[in-house]
């Protein structure tokens, strides 16, 4: 399996970890079966997110779409961290294998999760998080693979 430069800077240097004690919000996803959980803490003020954390339990790409989505919302406003997609992610790593774009889903979903987390703390409404759902106990089975 070929994996991009990026991803694999990503992996071996990877960025914003560690957890950020009372954050905004938390948000954690993933499956516990298949060993790829995510959590990401998010600091935010006046709409801005100003810090970011995450600790990835997972493969080498669960680790790097975590450290790539962290470094994509840091800084931004609220709106334009639920901008970014899986997809934004995954380019923004030059690409991962399709076996693990699931990777990047969780970071995506990560984030909504604080989002939604942060969100309810402060009774707060985000027109873009209605119906959205954290799917926390996808089975996804990964493919056998090869060299």
């Amino acid at each position: 399996m070929q994996y991009s430069d990026k991803v694999m800077d990503h992996f071996l240097n990877p960025r914003n970890v560690g957890q950020i004690e009372d954050a905004s919000g938390v948000g954690e996803v993933g499956n516990a079966k298949c060993g790829d959980i995510m959590k990401i803490f998010l600091d935010i003020e006046d709409e801005i997110i100003k810090d970011v954390k995450f600790q990835t339990f997972g493969c080498g790409s669960a680790i790097a779409s975590s450290s790539m989505a962290t470094e994509m919302v840091k800084g931004k406003t609220i709106h334009e961290a639920l901008a970014v997609t899986n997809k934004a992610v995954a380019e923004a790593l030059d690409g991962l294998p399709p076996v693990k774009m699931h990777c990047s889903v969780l970071a995506e979903q990560a984030i909504k999760a604080a989002l939604i987390d942060y969100a309810e703390k402060n009774n707060i409404h985000i027109p873009e998080l209605d119906g959205v759902v954290i799917d926390d106990d996808h089975d996804h089975h990964h493919d056998i693979e090869e060299d």
